[in-house]
């Protein structure tokens, strides 16, 4: 793995792609009068895409799958992504970003700062739109996704996910999707998997691949959390993992702040190289909803996560014999974080180049690795 301070992304240029210009204080390409170029691993279209601008991301990978929530047989709660729900939905997300200022479809790496706008990377958090016809998959990136992730949570033709009671890894079939993603040039996902799956894929990939949202297992001991062996697998396949919002997964302690979500991304850059850790988010561009409603009041706000995590108990999933006092960093619930992040790190003393990195740089070296 390539040390801090010896990749080739230092001679890259980060441009922004047309978000608004931060006042992120005097350091870094900030104090330099550039624009910092952010990026978010997982984000979400919103109502009012001036919220884009607003966010000053100048690139996102942005899931636009349509789910449905049904119960099984226990009475635990699960979420389908159906080939014709998600079909329309990338239909529409196209259609929505055609012609716009606030953002566009970005279909290369390299398209980053070519055009205004944020360069929106679609996803789908599943494979089971694919189903077991892996020409959809073909058919997906033609009409314009670029990030396909194998499973969400728990087990599909695919793929074992991260909630399951035993693990399983890659499918027959997952391999073939793995392949076939491969070949025509989507981006594999392995978030929500199982430590096999996660482990399958980095070993079988022909090209780097993303644990687009999660966080470290080291730091929180839980299933949807990544070992410091996953972590590694993956940067030594050239790819990266974004670290996410979901403050339960970031820290036990009974407090969330700021410095927890810096102790996950200093984790990974120890482990596996100061290249392989971005950001993502999780939650709606604006903040998780509800919280930002109860003025980030976790003690409130938690609740509505307590009935999930007491089926995921009763269930005997790995990982939830406690209860989560909290679900937001408060000062990052908001429009706001990504220039709060970055003014984290520089005052944690990491290196201006590679807060550069951490910030948006990482992710356009494996899109553009992957992509072109």
């Amino acid at each position: 793995m390539t040390k801090p301070g010896q990749s080739p992304i230092d001679r890259r240029s980060f441009l922004a792609a047309g978000a608004m210009a931060l006042a992120l204080g005097g350091y870094g390409a900030a104090a330099a009068g550039k624009q910092r170029f952010m990026m978010d691993g997982l984000s979400f279209l919103p109502e009012d895409l001036a919220e884009i601008g607003a966010s000053g991301l100048g690139g996102m990978i942005c899931d636009i799958s349509e789910i449905e929530e049904v119960r099984d047989k226990d009475n635990v709660p699960r979420y389908l992504r159906t080939f014709e729900k998600c079909s329309a939905a990338l239909d529409a997300a196209v259609a929505r970003l055609a012609n716009r200022p606030e953002a566009f479809v970005a279909l290369k790496g390299s398209d980053i700062g070519t055009r205004p706008g944020c360069a929106t990377f679609l996803q789908f958090q599943s494979c089971e739109p694919v189903g077991t016809d892996l020409t959809r998959i073909a058919d997906f990136q033609r009409r314009g996704l670029r990030v396909l992730q194998f499973t969400h949570h728990n087990n599909n033709l695919f793929a074992g996910g991260a909630l399951e009671r035993e693990w399983s890894g890659l499918t027959p079939l997952g391999i073939e999707g793995l392949a076939e993603m491969n070949r025509v040039g989507v981006v594999p996902d392995v978030s929500h998997g199982s430590e096999p799956t996660m482990l399958d894929a980095a070993r079988r990939s022909s090209t780097p691949i993303l644990l687009s949202h999660g966080a470290c297992k080291a730091i929180v001991d839980h299933p949807r959390c990544a070992s410091d062996t996953v972590i590694k697998a993956i940067a030594d396949k050239g790819g990266m993992m974004g670290i996410f919002m979901m403050s339960f997964w970031l820290t036990r302690e009974a407090t969330p702040t700021v410095d927890h979500l810096i102790a996950q991304i200093r984790h990974v850059a120890n482990i596996a190289g100061i290249e392989a850790v971005g950001i993502s988010n999780d939650f709606p561009m604006a903040g998780q909803t509800n919280l930002v409603a109860l003025n980030n009041d976790n003690a409130e706000g938690v609740k509505e996560y307590l009935p999930w995590w007491q089926a995921m108990r009763e269930q005997r999933i790995a990982g939830f014999d406690w209860t989560p006092e909290h679900v937001v960093i408060p000062e990052l619930n908001n429009i706001r974080r990504m220039a709060t992040i970055a003014a984290a790190l520089d005052k944690a003393r990491f290196r201006s180049r590679d807060i550069e990195r951490i910030m948006g740089g990482n992710w356009r070296r494996v899109l553009t690795d992957v992509l072109g």
